[in-house]
């Protein structure tokens, strides 16, 4: 207020200044001679990659996490919403395929994705400007390729979400110029997703100095994945096989080393998404965009909130093994199944003040009791989950929670930020050593090497046999198949193991959706899913219990493979009068 009246009172005695007086620099923001040079082009890669978390682009960052919960999680057969069924109802559209382009998880990712692009944009702009006069033209490039490695990201990250995306480089983004990214989504950005890719990969070193910077391996083998979505298996599998030849990464001894602190940037990971905490920021740097999906106790981790993201029953049931392997059929969309027919049991619709006992006698994949908390069984240091005091509202959510994000109690403190245990420092394995064996075992699939597949397939089972388990007074038993098994019971059931195994091997990771919709087999799994999740289970000793009775009726259509774009986006697009984005299909 006083320096408004201080500015009038100047005006007003006619002060005598020149024009450059009142050409102020904009406060808080950099200038484009601040950023041009190396600390400047630097300091905006690292706010490019600061994205990849998915906090931070004006959204809630549960809408875009890394994690991908809402979208590759509970939109699939691994996981409800969770929590009640008052709390966060755009979830539960999505949850129960009634998805709708107001809802404002589809605007939030998409804010997100175009923001990160927009930042790598930026960066690229900056580093080529003939003002930077300290960077080696080696360095420039480097810069470029981290660049465009995350601009392929974010890129993917739409495209697998809506397929009908515009493509922004550097040479279409213009800051200053709100209508320069109004362009038409009718192009298949693949090629141009595949090119940033390509020029990461050639470009980028080995390795780096500092962690959780993109190499050259980290480019491949996402270039691989973006092959992998368009069934260009012999391409894929020609890049695949060079990662694993020839860079240095290998399986860990222990499945669950992937997934604690302890075990950040290890030899398995081919690229992470860096999450720190205790740093001097306010936690958000600490997987801020899954602070939802923890139990809802304050005696558990995260200590009380908020009872999101909970696994299936499904999910749950499909960790169940006959003579080690997994219970699937010869259908390559796994209709021919068995491993739902009957549930395992659980303490669903059992009060946490009952006595129960859990039966651990059926055979199960050690892999479930560090992907799943159950009544029961050990919950890491935590000494067995307790059941229904740590779940919000297990009549609509189930009596399961997830695991693989949560922290020791050792290490609370050490791993949490000081003002919220739910924002943790365990880093999100986005690309590892696992996914390349199991992509390839899908390409020599699709390619008839049945017998190189169940290899691929087998170098993984045999680490969850011989890694270490969470509870030994479980059942586990989990064997490889043995030789020529693929090869006797022809290629739609080794398509089928391989699917199970990335299934298991990923779980709660978010990315069931999206492999769901890339093989084709979305609508007959997820109907089938929502139709068997809706009925009363039953356990071996003939208890049966309450599931999920409101996916009754829910139907996922052809056109739910890919989410409505945002209305809002598509109002925002009008140049000259006409949206240039259109929607897709069905919506």
């Amino acid at each position: 207020m006083k320096k408004i009246i201080l500015v009038f009172i100047l005006v007003g005695l006619g002060f005598s200044c020149s024009d450059s007086f009142f050409d102020l620099k904009p406060q808080g923001r950099a200038s484009l001679e601040q950023l041009s040079n190396k600390n400047g082009v630097n300091a905006l890669l690292i706010g490019a990659y600061s994205l990849l978390d998915g906090v931070g682009a004006g959204n809630t960052g549960r809408q875009s996490t890394i994690s991908n919960y809402v979208f590759g999680g509970i939109s699939s057969d691994d996981a409800v919403k969770g929590t009640d069924a008052g709390d966060q109802p755009e979830q539960s559209f999505i949850e129960q395929y009634n998805w709708l382009s107001d809802n404002t998880y589809f605007l939030g990712k998409w804010w997100h994705s175009y923001d990160g692009v927009a930042r790598c944009n930026e960066v690229i702009q900056i580093a080529n400007n003939p003002l930077v006069k300290d960077m080696t033209k080696e360095e420039i490039t480097q810069v470029v390729a981290e660049a465009r490695f995350l601009r392929a990201h974010y890129h993917f990250e739409a495209k697998k979400m809506w397929d009908k995306v515009p493509f922004i480089d550097e040479k279409i983004y213009v800051a200053a110029d709100r209508n320069s990214t109004k362009i038409p989504n009718t192009e298949d950005i693949w090629p141009k997703i595949e090119a940033d890719f390509q020029f990461a990969a050639e470009n980028l070193p080995a390795t780096q100095g500092q962690k959780g910077r993109a190499t050259k391996w980290a480019a491949k083998t996402y270039l691989a994945k973006a092959y992998l979505f368009q069934k260009k298996w012999a391409d894929a599998k020609t890049i695949l096989e060079d990662v694993l030849k020839n860079s240095g990464k290998k399986l860990v001894a222990n499945y669950h080393d992937n997934y604690r602190t302890t075990g950040n940037n290890n030899t398995e990971s081919i690229f992470e998404v860096q999450f720190s905490v205790n740093d001097g920021t306010n936690g958000n740097n600490g997987n801020a965009g899954d602070n939802l999906n923890w139990p809802y106790s304050a005696n558990a981790p995260g200590r009380g909130c908020c009872g999101f993201y909970q696994p299936s029953h499904n999910l749950v049931n499909a960790f169940k093994t006959e003579n080690g392997l997994p219970m699937i059929g010869t259908a390559a969309d796994g209709t021919l199944d068995t491993y739902n027919k009957v549930d395992l049991p659980n303490d669903q619709g059992i009060v946490a003040s009952a006595a129960f006992t859990l039966d651990k006698s059926v055979p199960v994949d050690p892999r479930l009791d560090w992907t799943v908390g159950r009544r029961g069984v050990n919950f890491l240091d935590w000494g067995p989950m307790p059941g229904s005091t740590w779940i919000r509202s297990q009549e609509y959510a189930g009596p399961f929670t997830g695991k693989k994000w949560m922290y020791y109690l050792a290490e609370e403190n050490s791993t949490t930020h000081s003002t919220s245990k739910r924002n943790v420092n365990n880093n999100y394995r986005l690309l590892k050593v696992s996914h390349v064996l199991l992509w390839l075992a899908e390409c020599e699939v699709e390619l008839n090497n049945l017998a190189l597949a169940e290899g691929y397939v087998n170098q993984v089972r045999l680490r969850a046999k011989t890694g270490s388990v969470q509870d030994p007074t479980v059942t586990y038993v989990v064997e490889p198949y043995q030789a020529g098994t693929f090869a006797a019971k022809g290629a739609d059931y080794a398509r089928n193991a391989v699917r199970m195994e990335q299934r298991l091997e990923f779980a709660m990771e978010g990315h069931r959706f999206f492999d769901l919709v890339r093989w084709g087999i979305a609508e007959k799994v997820l109907n089938k899913y929502a139709a068997e999740e809706a009925v009363p289970g039953k356990e071996p000793s003939g208890r049966t219990f309450g599931k999920r009775g409101y996916m009754a009726g829910k139907v996922f259509a052809a056109k739910n493979k890919y989410f409505p774009i945002p209305q809002d986006e598509i109002l925002n697009s009008q140049k000259d009068g006409n949206p240039t984005l259109i929607q897709n299909p069905g919506y």
